[in-house]
């Protein structure tokens, strides 16, 4: 029997990647001399961090590139024991299957950025970005995931695939996708609005102030801090003379690793912890232990009852009632 080979490339790689790499194997048996039959299939992955057990088990859909049938064959057996109660395969050509990864996080960066911009949006005009959110989201065209305003998204995934997109378009007759370069350009610039917040406050020179920041990672459930938001406001906060204490459940290991040991942060053993000495409070991350804290404790710690929030935790109003300076995304207690 003629031995037979299924290359599957699960990353997310520029589009034409399995042509190179089935041409590159070709030409290597090619210059050995020998006879192997061998298929390349895409078979790109969509697991979440902080939840990529569960997307595997119980996939959405499951895509896979290939044009060689008993490759084809080969993967749709592999995936039958996660594939019992609906269909899920969906097979395409293998360019198609490798630009399906980048437009999927591409799509969903637009749905934060485009969300950010009309949050910014709100403020001026006094509207409330919760209920818009609301408004659009019960529409089923629409739907409510990715449609949380915030300071920016991070991680390896969304801004390393819009990069990707951008720089393979610019490669093309099309030139560029203008509006993921608006994307790119809208998150660069929310990660700098709580900053911009904090000096709407408190003026430009920062000497002197101390604040507590809850959250280093980029999101919930990891301890990943790549493109992270308080990566750009740490350094931010201390180019206008602040100190900081930070705290975050999982990254503080991280934290160290990426940003050091530096004199204007000191890294808090708690929540609480970071609440000491603080003038106000920022949160960059929605942790779950976050989402209902004692606000009295917060109140006594704080010089000034005054948060920052970049994650719209809370209700405007209740904490307005709280007797706290709240500053969220889009909101006001009005």
């Amino acid at each position: 029997m003629t031995e037979y080979k299924v290359i599957v490339d699960k990353s997310t790689v520029p589009v034409g990647t399995a042509d190179r790499v089935r041409e590159t194997v070709s030409k290597e048996l090619a210059s050995r001399g020998k006879a192997l039959e061998f298929a390349v299939i895409s078979n790109p992955e969509f697991l979440k961090e902080g939840a990529a057990i569960a997307d595997f088990q119980k996939p959405d859909r499951v895509i896979i590139g290939g044009d060689d049938e008993r490759a084809l064959d080969i993967m749709r057996r592999l995936y039958a024991p996660f594939n019992r109660n609906h269909d899920r395969i969906l097979c395409m050509d293998v360019r198609s299957a490798e630009l399906t990864k980048y437009a999927a996080n591409a799509m969903l960066a637009t749905r934060i950025s485009f969300m950010n911009e009309l949050a910014n949006l709100a403020e001026h005009l006094g509207a409330d970005i919760e209920h818009v959110r609301q408004g659009i989201g019960s529409d089923p065209r629409i739907g409510f995931d990715f449609l949380y305003p915030g300071c920016g998204y991070g991680g390896s995934c969304f801004p390393k695939d819009v990069k990707a997109l951008i720089h393979t378009a610019r490669s093309t007759p099309s030139k560029g996708l203008e509006i993921l370069e608006a994307v790119e350009s809208v998150n660069h610039r929310q990660k700098r609005r709580l900053a911009e917040k904090i000096r709407a406050h408190f003026g430009e020179d920062l000497s002197g102030r101390h604040f507590a920041l809850w959250g280093l990672a980029f999101k919930p459930r990891t301890d990943d801090m790549r493109e992270a938001s308080s990566l750009v406001l740490i350094d931010e906060l201390v180019s206008l003379g602040a100190t900081l204490a930070a705290y975050d459940p999982e990254a503080m290991d991280t934290a160290r690793q990426e940003i050091g040991e530096r004199p204007e942060l000191r890294y808090a053993d708690s929540a609480q912890d970071a609440l000491n000495g603080a003038d106000a409070l920022i949160i960059v991350t929605e942790w779950n232990e976050f989402r209902s804290p004692d606000f009295e404790d917060i109140q006594a710690k704080l010089h000034t009852p005054t948060i920052f929030d970049g994650r719209n935790l809370f209700d405007p109003r209740q904490m307005q009632r709280l007797g706290f300076d709240y500053m969220p995304f889009g909101r006001s207690a009005q």
